[in-house]
């Protein structure tokens, strides 16, 4: 029984002497998550700062959506407020946090999917997981719209937008005037008139038309407008870009909607690359 005992000491001795690292300084590099003490990685909280950017990759990515806080502008009038919710919370004895989100679908960065305001297209199943992927991803231009007027057929054809272009992102005047940021609807935005929407479907290749308000159209023509949009199918409209400090030009747009199966609209996240 003794030489197996003298073995166990000399080998701990030899560990000793060839790897002099304790176990307490194991413990330092790598803490454990489990520990309960103060020197636990997760009791640090304090120090951790997320990172929330706008621009990526070195300029390359440029994200365009809106971001969903109970100040989010939408569409619906009680609005955001205690739309996520933890149902299951940490800090509360729970194992996992987990998030319950209520949210109007017409809200911040959204699409408009035909059943929007076609009720026969509803029926029939027009919802937002039967848009085009590939009209809302692609090479877009990003214009300019005259500060002074809705966007009318007189407008879109100053543009002078070329044969060819699909995808089409239009600031106004309520990029400047901050509309997305204000918490309550403001009905004196800027939007397509009918005759606008109209010249766009009849004169051009555009097939996504962006804009950056709640809705694509003018106030004055809310659903006379959109209805052109809709009516053939083809044009997919979204709505409340984020466009403040972007250079007007050519980049690629990448936009995806959640797949929500019988929903005419869907929150979008939407990115421009350069």
């Amino acid at each position: 029984m003794r030489a197996p005992l003298i073995l166990l000491v000399f080998f701990q001795v030899l560990a000793t002497i060839l790897f002099p690292v304790s176990v307490s300084s194991l413990d330092e590099a790598y803490p454990s998550p489990y520990q309960d003490d103060e020197a636990s990685c997760f009791k640090k909280t304090e120090t951790l700062q997320p990172i929330r950017r706008e621009i990526y990759g070195n300029g390359r990515i440029i994200d365009i959506t809106h971001k969903f806080t109970p100040k989010t502008l939408s569409g619906h009038p009680d609005g955001l407020v205690d739309f996520l919710k933890l149902s299951s919370d940490m800090r509360n004895g729970s194992l996992y946090n987990f998030s319950v989100m209520k949210l109007p679908l017409h809200s911040g960065t959204h699409v408009d999917a035909p059943g929007h305001m076609v009720a026969d297209y509803f029926d029939a199943g027009f919802d937002v997981d039967t848009l085009d992927l590939d009209v809302l991803n692609g090479p877009a231009l990003l214009v300019d719209v005259p500060r002074d007027s809705n966007i009318t057929a007189k407008v879109m054809k100053s543009l002078n937008i070329p044969k060819g272009v699909r995808r089409v992102l239009f600031r106004t005047l309520n990029t400047d005037r901050g509309l997305m940021w204000k918490e309550e609807f403001d009905s004196s935005y800027v939007g397509f008139m009918k005759d606008g929407a109209q010249w766009l479907v009849d004169n051009t290749d555009i097939k996504l038309v962006g804009i950056d308000y709640l809705s694509v159209a003018a106030d004055d023509d809310l659903v006379p407008a959109h209805l052109v949009f809709f009516e053939g199918r083809e044009v997919i409209l979204v709505e409340g870009l984020k466009l403040d400090g972007v250079k007007a030009g050519i980049y690629n747009v990448h936009c995806l909607p959640l797949r929500l199966v019988g929903a005419e609209g869907s929150p979008i996240r939407c990115i421009l690359m350069k």
